[in-house]
C-alpha cells in the first residue's frame, strides 16, 4: 500500500525530509506559547467566575444608604459637584509634572556605570533643572493651599 503525504511543501520547492524538519521545529515553537494560553483561559476564567458569582449573591433591593455617595465612612455634607479651588489643581499638576520628570531617573540609575562622569554630570543638570522649576512654582504661590 502506498503511504499517502501531504503536498504542500511541493510548490516551495522543498523536500519531503526538510518538510519534516520544519514540523519538527514548528512543534516546540508552539509548545513555549502553552504557559501564556493557560495564563489567558484561567485570568478570563476568573473574571468571568467573579462576575457570576457577585451577581448570584448580590442584593436585588435598592435603599436610602446604598445610593448615597460614598466618601471613605464619612457622611456627606455637600454635593458631589461642589467646585474646587483653582489652586487644587494647580497643585496636582505640579505634582504629575515632578514625579513624570523623576521617573526619567531609573534608566539612569539602571546604567549608571556604563555613563561614568558624564552621565553624573548630566543628571546634575536635571535635577539642578528641576529644583528650578520647583523653585519658580514656590516663589508664585502656587504651592500655598489656602
Amino acid at each position: 500500500m502506498r503511504e499517502r503525504t501531504s503536498v504542500w511543501y511541493k510548490p516551495l520547492g522543498f523536500s519531503n525530509a526538510r518538510a519534516q524538519s520544519c514540523a519538527a521545529h514548528v512543534i516546540p515553537m508552539l509548545s513555549a506559547y502553552i504557559p501564556i494560553a493557560i495564563f489567558v483561559v484561567v485570568a478570563t476564567g476568573f473574571a468571568l467566575f467573579t462576575l457570576v458569582f457577585s451577581g448570584l449573591i448580590h442584593s436585588e433591593k435598592y435603599n436610602k444608604v446604598k445610593l448615597e455617595p460614598y466618601e471613605c465612612g464619612i457622611e456627606p455634607v455637600t454635593d458631589a459637584r461642589d467646585r474646587y479651588s483653582i489652586r487644587y489643581y494647580l497643585v496636582a499638576m505640579l505634582f504629575v509634572i515632578f514625579d513624570v520628570e523623576t521617573v526619567f531617573m531609573f534608566p539612569w540609575a539602571v546604567i549608571f556605570d556604563k555613563l561614568a562622569l558624564f552621565g553624573l554630570i548630566e543628571m546634575l543638570v536635571f535635577i539642578f533643572i528641576l529644583v528650578v522649576g520647583y523653585y519658580y512654582a514656590w516663589q508664585k504661590g502656587a504651592l500655598e493651599w489656602a
